[in-house]
């Protein structure tokens, strides 16, 4: 009896629709301030200060987190190749300004966790070099 109220549990759950506590309406309307701020547009409400920070906090951390699970992989011997970030002074604009291009083809109320539509812009915007060989 427990295995299956169990199962049934775990069933329940894994049907649910995802709840995401960051939306991509939420990400899509924070990078458009974040790019305001870049533009150097100046804003009387103090939310546009607030949100293109979460915008930027939020792009730069998935980056980081990247580069960590790459720099792992690497270790032993894998490699993620999905995005490859340039070294640039104006990268952290480029990163917002990818991920704005991105969020705005995909359907207004899509479902899509925003760490995969982050992913998904850095990988268009970014790509790798095709290359065979391993990382040296």
């Amino acid at each position: 009896m427990k295995r299956r109220c169990l199962l049934a549990l775990c069933c329940t759950a894994l049907s649910a629709p995802a709840a995401h506590a960051y939306t991509a309406g939420e990400l899509l309307e924070d990078c458009r301030a974040a790019e305001s701020i870049y533009a150097g547009e100046k804003s009387g409400d103090p939310l546009v200060a607030v949100r293109g920070g979460r915008c930027i906090a939020y792009v730069a951390g998935f980056a980081d987190g990247y580069a960590v699970s790459d720099y792992l992989a690497d270790k032993v011997g894998i490699r993620l190749n999905a995005f490859c970030l340039p070294r640039d002074d104006e990268l952290s604009a480029r990163l917002v300004r990818a991920v704005v291009i991105h969020v705005e083809r995909v359907p207004p109320n899509t479902t899509m966790s925003t760490a995969t539509l982050v992913a998904g812009a850095l990988a268009k915007a970014f790509p790798c070099p095709e290359t065979l060989e391993g990382r040296k």
